[in-house]
């Protein structure tokens, strides 16, 4: 009988599966709608794009795990995409649309992947991206009107394929890798995080644990969905999985978001902190019906408590706030009923997770058991134990998931308190991270691009407080040449093929020297300090 259990039940509980059943169950319900186009599709519709993908994708090739790497804005390929590659067993694997060729040059190589799906921004920046690499892609499949010699465009690619379902030669298993994920290490370099079929089916059960999520429901995430939270909160994952309806946006607009709100009932939306913010802006001046609303959910930075008053009064009574990693969606949760007496802090553990603060000591890591004090005053770092959302391993890379991983828990590098509710306080980073915009950017990454500068001796990167990206890099430059000016690091940053757009400094300063500690190591945690001095007596030059 166990081994009955057994066989049904990772054969069956998979996230495909219960796409499958919301097919079967609300075939002609909407699952998708695009307000640019004013396109809607069904769930039926939706699997039948699906299962033209998954023919054209068979006939180049891509199988049981196969990698389909998308590079996509928020839009309707990016979901068929997603689906298609749980429905042929094989792993869809977004990555940062924002990427320079470069930075993709390496994910190319490191996830090898079969095709490629991007938007039509994107073709030459691939293109570009493949003459560095080793690895070379089958396909390019592009989001545009027309293919060449180089790619092919979407409607090409699909447009003689069946809308029959494919032929799958070995059963479902809940264990099998679906999607792959790319963050960053502590030192710049990406890590490919492996998420199961079971990670997403249990992702998409603790999303509607706790908006709460079910079919009635109509969402719009307005974040990227290469990132954990935007693919597993409110995006396809959840939406799809629950037999929501889903309203897409390729980028945010505050005041298309609100429109979208009251023309589509939107019940829930899902942002940064900085779209909270923007869309206060926005309803104060306008003020649009927002009653179909249950909630705003936010994660990526803590919730001040005169932010969470406004929000609440403007918006929503009912602001929520995640934190957590790629590696396992959200841990912890503020809602309403925290709000605002618990703003600033990161909330408590998610229902199905085990998040402690444990001690730090320079020369080894504390064991699980190890506790900070609860008194919201000793620092230690976060660990998270997430067995339902996280895969626990790495991409190709063994080294960092021994770094990362220990008795069960994942070490986040994050500098914490919690209290005696274990309500947990973000305070840094042990890696002096830089989080601008809800993206992360390392000081090491930036350097070394500055560093390649002629004109450049040395450098070190930190950051300086900003109201509306949380966060701006900034640059101490030790010169090789005094002409160096900070227009032209600017331009060389805006020009090089090595770092994003978004990752470069908007604050410069030229010294005679940085810190260095005894061993020789910059000491970013005194610039952290020196850059906050600088900023607030006007000696950083802004670019």
């Amino acid at each position: 009988m166990i081994s009955n259990f057994k066989r049904i039940f990772e054969s069956r509980y998979t996230w495909i599966e219960g796409f499958m059943r919301n097919v079967r169950r609300f075939g002609d319900k909407t699952a998708m709608i695009d307000p640019v186009t004013n396109r809607q599709w069904t769930y039926a519709e939706v699997n039948a794009n699906v299962n033209r993908l998954c023919h054209a994708l068979a006939q180049e090739g891509v199988g049981k795990g196969d990698v389909v790497m998308v590079q996509m804005l928020n839009c309707s390929e990016f979901v068929f995409a997603y689906v298609a590659c749980h429905k042929l067993q094989s792993v869809c694997c977004p990555v940062n649309f924002r990427l320079s060729p470069g930075e993709m040059a390496w994910n190319l190589d490191d996830s090898k992947p079969v095709v490629v799906i991007c938007c039509d921004s994107k073709r030459d920046s691939i293109l570009e991206a493949m003459e560095q690499t080793e690895h070379k892609p089958h396909r390019i499949v592009v989001t545009n009107n027309t293919s060449d010699e180089a790619t092919v465009c979407y409607n090409d690619f699909v447009k003689d394929h069946p809308e029959s379902e494919p032929v799958i030669a070995t059963p479902y298993n809940i264990y099998d890798e679906t999607t792959r994920l790319y963050t960053s290490g502590t030192t710049g370099r990406p890590k490919g995080v492996c998420i199961t079929s079971i990670n997403e089916v249990l992702s998409a059960h603790d999303i509607m644990i706790h908006f709460p999520m079910n079919s009635s429901d109509v969402t719009m995430n307005t974040t990227p969905w290469f990132h954990r939270g935007g693919l597993h909160c409110a995006g396809p994952c959840p939406a799809l999985y629950a037999g929501a309806t889903m309203v897409l946006m390729g980028k945010f607009d505050a005041v298309q978001t609100l429109k979208y709100v009251n023309r589509y009932k939107i019940t829930f939306v899902v942002g940064v902190p900085t779209v909270l913010e923007e869309l206060a802006d926005r309803q104060e001046q306008y003020g649009y019906d927002l009653a179909s609303l249950r909630g705003i959910v936010t994660m990526g930075s803590p919730l001040e408590r005169a932010a969470c008053i406004r929000y609440q009064k403007v918006l929503t009574p009912n602001i929520f706030n995640g934190y957590g990693t790629t590696e396992t969606l959200w841990n912890t949760f503020l809602r309403p009923c925290d709000l605002p007496d618990n703003a600033g802090t990161a909330g408590s553990s998610c229902i199905d997770d085990d998040v402690r603060v444990v001690k730090v000591y320079e020369d080894r890591r504390a064991e699980p058991d190890d506790l900070a004090a609860q008194d919201g005053t000793e620092v230690g770092e976060v660990i998270i134990s997430s067995p339902a959302k996280s895969p626990f391993y790495y991409h190709n890379n063994e080294e960092v998931t021994q770094q990362k991983y220990y008795k069960d828990f994942i070490y986040t590098n994050d500098l914490a308190t919690w209290d005696e509710n274990q309500f947990i306080t973000i305070v840094g980073r042990k890696d002096d991270m830089i989080i601008s915009s809800g993206e992360n950017i390392y000081p090491t990454e930036v350097e070394a691009v500055l560093n390649l500068h002629p004109k450049v001796k040395d450098c070190i990167v930190t950051s300086v407080p900003d109201k509306v990206r949380g966060q701006l890099v900034t640059a101490y430059i030790v010169s090789a040449d005094e002409t160096i000016s900070a227009d032209e690091l600017d331009d060389y940053c805006k020009k090089s093929p090595n770092i994003s757009n978004f990752k470069r400094p908007r604050f410069y300063r030229f010294v005679k020297q940085i810190p260095f500690n005894a061993t020789g190591k910059k000491l970013h945690v005194k610039i952290k300090d020196i850059a906050l001095h600088d900023w607030k007596n006007g000696l950083l030059e802004k670019v």
